[in-house]
């Protein structure tokens, strides 16, 4: 399913011609690994940073210390954060962000295990924060996640541009 859909995000891209890029925390350069593994990549794929630690996310995506402060590394307003800082980068028209726990620890009451946040960005400056909950082990989640990015991309880009 998933290679499907990165090949159908990519021939879409193509199609509407839109930059992606990314920065992924719990997916670990998944969703990147997916996008790259189409041919035809290199026309639409222009970056993908791993921001696994918060001084990434500050120093790479601009993420306020104060949002990590106050809201954690996995939540909405740090994903909204990470796309942001995405869409400060020249050419890109799409983007997206994810941070989440793929366990096997890490959870708090608030934030279990699968908890992903999801962030989109859209070239008129729109960004669309989505939250999922995924079951499973840590490489499930993981797989999970990537996969629904990719769908849920495809989505936003069909209703959107």
């Amino acid at each position: 399913m998933s290679s499907n859909d990165a090949n159908k995000l990519i021939n879409i891209c193509i199609k509407k011609k839109l930059r992606i890029n990314l920065a992924e925390s719990c997916t670990g350069g998944l969703i990147c690994s997916k996008i790259v593994s189409v041919s035809n990549a290199s026309k639409v794929f222009e970056l993908g940073f791993i921001t696994y630690s918060n001084a990434s996310k500050i120093k790479l995506l601009g993420v306020p210390t104060n949002i990590l402060s106050n809201h954690g590394a996995v939540s909405k307003e740090t994903a909204y954060h990470m796309a942001k800082g995405l869409s400060k980068l020249k050419n890109i028209d799409f983007s997206i962000a994810t941070t989440g726990i793929a366990g096997p620890s890490g959870a708090t009451p608030d934030k279990p295990i699968g908890l992903v946040y999801f962030s989109f960005y859209l070239r008129d400056n729109q960004i669309i924060v989505d939250k999922k909950v995924f079951k499973g082990d840590r490489n499930l989640i993981r797989e999970k996640a990537a996969d629904y990015a990719l769908s849920k991309s495809i989505k936003i880009i069909e209703s959107n541009v």
